[in-house]
């Protein structure tokens, strides 16, 4: 301790003193220059000052001490180097700066201030609010011009590795200095906002950097990290619940080091998977009390069948997880007995109503999901939609930090399965910019993708969806098959997009009898689950019954596809489905409403008095319904 208190008071007496200051000399320099033995004073003190600059050029160091260059937005050998990437055009605003720094109680403990990306007035602005501390001027080798957005979160990887190991393109890293210890990292982030300003790949890497820096800490001395920035930090790296004060763009945080290590072995973006394809499922957790599955209900309560089958899914898979699930007044008492009876824990909430939808559109309340970051009395979540089944135990994934989840089109991740880190400030900032944000679907996926750019990959073994693309070969589409059906299963989680199986008959996939959405039909995906819901206590299959409407809907989508001859031929099945028959409605005569399909004013107790001629509907409109 005396050793540093000595080095930090020689510091003090020279910091700023004259406006040319020493460079530090490696031993090496000093003793090439005793060597040389020559009587005159004048040519040893050239050779010294020779040698000095020749370390200085050449020298792996990634930082000066004192001398400052007004060039650039960090010290730089020559104006070359300057990089439009990383230039910040943010005005610092000292006030703003002097009231966090005030705010620091134990700065005269400090021994070192990092700063990164700041020009060299700036830096000389710097020294006047903590003048008895060193000040370590990081250079940061810059990403390559190559290295795109894109080239960080592709659309697709090779996660089998058939052909190729996915690896992620080299980020230079900072060179961490051995003295002093550094007890606050400052950094100044750019900011395009005519651009996509949060898929910033300069931008990322310097809070990469300065998150990386702060992660070399040894000891039990808190760092802290300083960003300058008019566009909010990434939100999973540096965490709301670690911000200490933030005053107008000042944001000071104090991270959690070892959460913040472990967020920093994962690869830089989506380029490596962040999870195996081949994960440990018996995965141990101290902290099970306070990790939830998660699922939401809002206005839908066609969903409360698969809700309850998801839920026995996740039994079925061994998880012994909290099962919490979020429902709005719309779900009735009655199907709230049902989720109960499940296993979901219900928390009802109030509806957050999309600002850029339509009224009474599929998206006018999807932004009910952020109502997930409320669940505070949990570490962690995993969220699932209600319409796919866990084949497999993916605890695991309670290791991994928000946001993990598979990829999606482009560099986005699909929300259908994702981790999530239960936040009142992460909701706030979710709501606070609800107005401005632009989603890409135009639901919460979309804005979801808007404020976690910051993701990783896992395999998408862990959402699996059901589903041919268009131009699969068929070798392609046998083996989507044969994982869809694999006993012991291969995936982890089916994903059941297009009609759902509990509103199809048992009998087949009805996906097959709507030509825009064969793409979502397999019998054999279809099978699982039913195995699923019939392993379900008998008491909660009552929530998987049909009404009357849905199986008008059915006949009606099987006629269209008797009319249109459909080769694969399943609208000649005759249906079984003891379902079929059951009838919990007032009205349950359901072929009448066939008759009335398509009518403006039609509702459920429709009669087939006489009955005019079926009206003509399009496809579409009956796949909603």
């Amino acid at each position: 301790m005396s050793d540093d208190a000595g080095k930090r008071k020689s510091f003090r007496s020279r910091v700023f003193k004259d406006s040319v200051k020493p460079f530090y000399i490696s031993s090496q320099d000093r003793n090439s220059s005793s060597s040389c033995k020559l009587s005159a004073y004048l040519v040893l003190g050239t050779i010294i000052i020779l040698g000095t600059l020749f370390t200085f050029l050449h020298s792996p160091a990634v930082y000066n001490t004192d001398h400052i260059s007004k060039e650039g937005s960090s010290w730089i050998r020559d104006a070359s180097a300057l990089d439009q990437r990383y230039i910040s055009h943010v005005d610092v605003n000292w006030d703003h700066i002097s009231e966090v720094i005030e705010k620091l109680t134990d700065q005269n403990e400090y021994q070192g201030i990092a700063l990164l990306n700041f020009n060299g007035s700036e830096i000389e602005q710097w020294s006047q609010f903590i003048p008895e501390i060193e000040h370590v001027i990081l250079n940061l080798d810059h990403v390559s011009n190559n290295i795109t957005w894109e080239s960080l979160y592709p659309e697709w990887i090779d996660e089998e590795e058939e052909f190729e190991v996915p690896t992620c393109p080299k980020v230079p890293k900072l060179q961490v200095p051995g003295k002093p210890r550094l007890d606050l990292i400052a950094v100044k982030l750019p900011c395009n906002k005519s651009g996509d300003w949060s898929r910033d790949v300069a931008r990322l890497h310097l809070q990469l950097s300065a998150a990386r820096l702060a992660a070399t800490a040894r000891g039990y001395h808190p760092v802290r990290v300083l960003l300058v920035t008019d566009c909010f930090p990434t939100p999973n790296l540096f965490t709301c619940k670690e911000l200490l004060v933030r005053e107008g763009d000042v944001w000071l945080y104090e991270p959690n080091l070892n959460m913040l290590r472990e967020k920093l072995q994962l690869p830089v973006g989506s380029c490596e998977l962040a999870v195996p394809l081949k994960a440990k499922e018996n995965w141990y957790s101290a902290n099970a009390r306070r990790e939830a599955y998660a699922t939401i209900l809002h206005s839908a309560h066609l969903y409360v069948c698969g809700a309850i089958a998801a839920a026995q899914s996740i039994r079925m898979a061994g998880s012994t997880r909290d099962l919490v699930i979020l429902v709005d007044d719309t779900i009735s008492e009655y199907h709230r007995g049902g989720l109960e009876a499940a296993g979901w824990k219900i928390r009802t909430i109030q509806r957050i109503r999309n600002p850029k939808a339509e009224r009474d559109a599929y998206n006018e309340w999807n932004y009910s999901k952020f109502r997930l970051w409320q669940l505070t009395d949990y570490d962690k979540i995993i969220f699932i939609d209600a319409d796919l089944l866990i084949l497999r135990n993916i605890d695991f994934l309670f290791e991994m930090p928000e946001i993990s989840a598979t990829g999606n089109n482009g560099s986005l991740f699909n929300s259908g399965v994702m981790v999530v880190e239960p936040s009142n400030c992460t909701f706030q900032l979710l709501m606070d910019h609800v107005d401005e944000i632009e989603s890409y679907n135009g639901g919460d996926q979309g804005y979801l993708n808007e404020i976690f750019t910051w993701w990783h990959r896992i395999p998408k073994h862990m959402n699996f969806l059901k589903h041919f693309w268009e131009g699969d070969e068929e070798e392609k589409k046998e083996r989507k098959t044969v994982l869809f059906g694999a006993d012991p299963p291969v995936l982890y989680v089916l994903h059941y997009l297009g009609l759902k199986p509990w509103l199809c008959f048992r009998d087949y996939d009805c996906n097959w009898n709507v030509d825009i959405l064969q793409e979502f039909a397999s019998n054999v995906a279809h099978k699982k689950w039913w195995k699923v819901h019939d392993a379900m206590p008998e008491n909660v299959q009552k929530y998987c019954l049909l009404r009357s409407k849905q199986k008008a809907a059915l006949e009606w989508d099987r006629r269209q596809a008797e009319k249109g001859n459909y080769t694969d031929g399943h609208w000649k099945i005759k249906i079984k489905d003891p379902r079929l028959e059951t009838c919990f409605e007032d009205f349950c005569f359901w072929e009448s409403m066939l008759w009335h399909w398509g009518e403006t004013n039609w509702t459920d107790n429709a009669t087939a008095a006489a009955p005019p001629p079926p009206p003509a509907i399009s496809i579409a409109s009956l796949s909603s319904l």
